[in-house]
């Protein structure tokens, strides 16, 4: 009956003993992979886990800010980088006169309204 209580005691300890690892590897990579950290804070990040490990991945966790799109430290979809995002998409004068043939097909546009568009499109 010993043995039994010493293996269930090693993998409970096996378990947290994982578990430990795991939380400190997705706090290194979540570290890495924030676009808002200069390379300076990262640096502090890494320092402070390596001397207070428990603490410094706790006050990690609680002081990272919410990112829009972001599920937090265990992963999830990554932030959009603001550039990308405020940037609209560039479309050729042929996809914007293609869009327009469509609208004035359609009967949306008027002939006048399409000329115009057609020629704000080319100009």
């Amino acid at each position: 009956m010993n043995n039994l209580g010493d293996v269930l005691w090693s993998m409970v300890a096996l378990f947290f003993w994982f578990m430990i690892i795991w939380i400190f590897i997705q706090v290194f990579a979540d570290i890495f992979r924030r676009n808002d950290l200069s390379g300076g804070m990262k640096v502090v990040w890494i320092v402070v886990i390596f001397i207070i490990p428990f603490f410094g991945a706790l006050v990690y966790i609680i002081t990272r800010p919410h990112l829009d799109g972001d599920a937090g430290v265990m992963g999830g979809p990554q932030p959009v980088p603001v550039a990308a995002s405020a940037t609209p998409t560039a479309t050729s004068a042929a996809d914007q006169i293609a869009k327009l043939t469509a609208l004035h097909d359609s009967g949306t546009l008027t002939d006048a309204e399409y000329e115009s568009a057609k020629a704000k499109a080319l100009a």
